[in-house]
């Protein structure tokens, strides 16, 4: 499959060159930085236009812009998912490619339907997302929300200290009184495995993570894995979501978004996990039901929470639910959000562009039909 798609793109790319025509036009929807646009604007092939201002781009700017175009690059706040803007770009168009690892803002029935290729930027943000999700949880867990709230209102000359004042759960061992330590993962892979690796340190006994519900338990990945990560055989183990819910000290939500996972963290599975348990969502924020959440950090059915994603995202307000709850941690979408990572995915958004549009290799295309 992928040398045929190769061999179209040649022959896209041999018979617009022979024909002398204009330069192939890709429209940008936003300044990808110094450090990637010369990978663009460098290719005497292609004719770059992009979005002037460090803002979201405009629709109306998009639509005014894209007739005639051979490539698109958008970002995850574009909602490139309507038959208008493919319409408007016209036949000459050849690849869609997001800077981003989800694609729910792409209508991919309608791509394929088009014989438009898909670019994505899978695998770049792994350690990224790895090192928030530890970090909402330990935020979660040490009350970091509702504390910076005190010493930024400048209630902290004023709080009187108490034995237990600000104490929450630990997320390492602290033997004797918690000698071991449970974590769950909803979803388990790269982000989530490597997620664990840095948790391991903090003296990790157990492991439960669930599966894809079409595939079966196997023993000796488990097994495997708990070789990899020196824990004892036995103790990284498959569960159900009700397994899930009960075991984990720290649930880490990793999981794929979409129908079928929207809302897997409701009220019963909320009301399933321990008391002082901590739930992190650093994937999709569909997946978890922000109104059980907020009901049960209200209601102290858990201890705390860290959020990275929310359904409805970007518009999270002040007087939104998880807002409102001093013990979850709110935080604006930014898993992916260290120079590294972002130069890593308009690195690969750009040369997915290049890749289709010259018969180059795409890094990371995403297959539809």
């Amino acid at each position: 499959m992928a040398s045929s798609s190769v061999s179209r793109r040649l022959s896209h790319l041999t018979a617009h060159l022979s024909s002398g025509a204009q330069k192939l036009k890709v429209v940008v929807s936003r300044n990808l930085g110094p450090d990637v646009m010369p990978l663009l604007e460098n290719r005497k092939e292609l004719e770059i236009v992009v979005w002037p201002e460090d803002r979201p781009c405009e629709r109306a700017w998009l639509l005014e812009n894209v007739p005639g175009a051979a490539g698109v690059i958008v970002m995850l706040s574009d909602k490139a998912n309507s038959s208008k803007l493919l319409n408007a770009a016209g036949p000459n168009l050849k690849v869609v490619s997001t800077m981003s690892v989800g694609y729910e803002h792409l209508d991919l029935p309608l791509l394929a339907s088009k014989g438009i290729q898909v670019g994505y930027t899978p695998d770049v943000l792994t350690d990224a997302v790895a090192d928030i999700s530890v970090m909402l949880a330990l935020m979660a867990a040490r009350n970091a929300g509702a504390t910076l709230t005190l010493v930024k209102d400048g209630q902290w000359p004023i709080s009187s200290w108490s034995p237990f004042s600000f104490c929450g759960p630990q997320l390492s061992v602290a033997p004797p009184f918690s000698p071991t330590r449970t974590i769950g993962f909803l979803g388990f892979g790269r982000i989530a495995q490597a997620t664990l690796s840095r948790l391991i340190p903090f003296g990790i006994t157990d492991v439960v993570f669930t599966g894809n519900p079409l595939s079966k338990r196997n023993l000796d990945f488990e097994a495997s894995l708990a070789s990899r990560f020196g824990l004892k055989e036995g103790k990284i183990r498959r569960v159900d979501l009700d397994g899930l819910a009960r075991e984990g000290d720290v649930v880490f939500v990793l999981a794929p978004g979409g129908e079928q996972t929207k809302h897997l963290i409701n009220e019963a599975f909320l009301k399933k996990m321990k008391k002082h348990a901590v739930l992190v969502n650093a994937a999709r924020g569909t997946l978890v039901d922000s109104d059980a959440l907020a009901k049960a950090l209200r209601e102290e059915w858990i201890w705390g929470a860290g959020i990275d994603v929310v359904e409805g995202e970007p518009n999270v307000g002040k007087d939104h639910p998880l807002v409102k709850e001093p013990r979850c941690v709110v935080v604006p979408h930014i898993g992916s959000a260290t120079f590294e990572t972002r130069t890593a995915m308009a690195t690969t958004a750009a040369n997915n562009a290049i890749g289709a549009l010259l018969a180059e290799p795409m890094p990371a295309q995403l297959v539809i039909s």
